[in-house]
């Protein structure tokens, strides 16, 4: 990011609003990564994903009760999803108290017209340490207040 480059912060939420998120960056929505990852429980929950290595991330709950986090293969990641009405917020991780994560597009309230097209994604069979520097190196930095 440049010095006079600035932040710009999208909003997202799920349906009730039990669950936000802050996302900030200064790539145009023209020009956001947007990928289609295809394993099963992206699939499921119709999930595009962003993030952006110079940005900022920050989740929110309004009850704690009603965020559920959820693993699954490799338990390398926290995926948030509201309780309330089921809807899949985005994923965090944490490596050396460092933290990361990457947000769902489609909770972005509202969603921008000019997204470029999703691209699919397969992470199937990607060794555990290339999949952290991946992320290291792909999501989102999350905020000290974030979840």
């Amino acid at each position: 990011m440049s010095p006079s480059a600035e932040l710009v912060n999208y909003y997202a939420r799920c349906h009730c609003g039990a669950l936000s998120a802050s996302y900030r960056t200064t790539i145009a929505t023209s020009s956001w990564p947007m990928r289609l990852c295809q394993c099963a429980f992206c699939r499921a929950h119709g999930a595009t994903s962003t993030s952006d290595p110079a940005g900022e991330l920050t989740f929110a709950a309004a009850e704690s009760a009603l965020l559920q986090r959820y693993q699954f293969g490799t338990r390398s990641a926290d995926f948030l999803i509201c309780r309330a009405c089921g809807v899949f917020m985005g994923a965090v991780m944490t490596i050396d108290s460092r933290r990361w994560g990457v947000l769902n597009v489609r909770t972005v309230q509202p969603i921008p017209l000019d997204l470029p097209p999703a691209q699919a994604m397969s992470y199937e069979g990607e060794a555990p340490s290339s999949r952290a520097e991946r992320r290291t190196q792909r999501w989102t930095p999350l905020t000290a207040e974030s979840l």
